[in-house]
């Protein structure tokens, strides 16, 4: 399975996810910037290539993107400050975010056996 189809089923559960929770922000895949697909292939690689790897693990590989892309922490998303609230230590997550994060290697390891 490619990683493009991996990381597009990451991302519109992703986008269900939040949506259950009242956050309608994330696009449908066919519409997202590049930083946000590019980010879900990132994601799907190191999960590929680290499949032991938990959820704290995925999480950190994913702040560790955003940092090295010029992202910091802040209290609102924001992709033209580049702000995350999300840019804190796995275990400071609120539980849907950390959901997120389960939720994401388990989709990977599901599709690639």
């Amino acid at each position: 399975m490619s990683v493009d189809k991996i990381a597009k089923v990451c991302h519109e559960a992703n986008k269900a996810l939040c949506e259950a929770f009242g956050d309608n922000s994330q696009p449908d895949w066919k519409d997202a910037p590049e930083w946000q697909t590019q980010s879900a292939r990132s994601g799907v690689l190191f999960h590929m290539t680290n499949k032991e790897a938990d959820d704290s693990a995925s999480h950190n590989n994913w702040a560790k993107d955003k940092i090295d892309d010029g992202w910091v922490y802040g209290e609102v998303k924001d992709a033209v400050l580049k702000t995350h609230p999300c840019l804190v230590p796995f275990e400071e997550l609120p539980p849907m975010q950390q959901a997120k994060d389960r939720i994401f290697g388990s989709i990977v390891r599901a599709m690639i056996g």
